[in-house]
């Protein structure tokens, strides 16, 4: 009784895994016939590719063209402007105690590499001597500090343009 329960155990675990196997072939079989009609409308289309010497120009020219703009985008990396440690070090020496820096902008247009501070000061007098530092400083050309930056007395709210010096 015992070998007869067992061998209808192993029949029905048979006849499942078989039951199993037969499901998996259905599903799988309609994806493998795709594929492999795919693969030969593909290699077909190869072949005449390979033997229409028209298509060779065209894609000839769509890789100049992608090579154009890879130069292009690569250029642009080279010719980005970085300010250096040192400039803004130079920013941050000349500034006085009692002056709040709150904008350090950097730019790289047509007409040059420009750094722009924004800040507050406390009044005209230190503004004019923060200004007169960094015209001292070598790190910087020159120093554009607009004249409307002076008509408030006290808590000047001012922006300096700085060309930095090429180093």
């Amino acid at each position: 009784m015992i070998m007869g329960f067992r061998l209808r155990l192993v029949t029905l675990f048979l006849l499942t895994f078989d039951f199993c196997i037969l499901i998996a072939l259905v599903v799988l079989l309609p994806s493998y016939f795709l594929s492999v009609t795919k693969n030969s409308l593909a290699n077909a289309k190869l072949e005449t590719q390979k033997l229409d010497p028209s298509l060779a120009s065209e894609e000839l020219a769509v890789i100049e063209d992608i090579n154009k703009k890879l130069d292009l985008v690569e250029n642009a990396e080279k010719n980005k402007f970085l300010p250096s440690v040192n400039v803004i070090n130079a920013i941050l020496l000349k500034k006085r105690p009692d002056i709040k820096i709150t904008e350090i902008s950097y730019q790289n247009d047509t007409r040059g590499k420009k750094i722009g501070v924004t800040g507050t000061a406390p009044s005209r007098e230190v503004l004019l001597l923060f200004r007169l530092a960094l015209e001292s400083s070598p790190a910087f050309k020159s120093v554009d500090l607009p004249i409307s930056n002076f008509v408030k007395g006290s808590n000047i709210q001012f922006y300096l343009n700085l060309i930095p010096s090429e180093k």
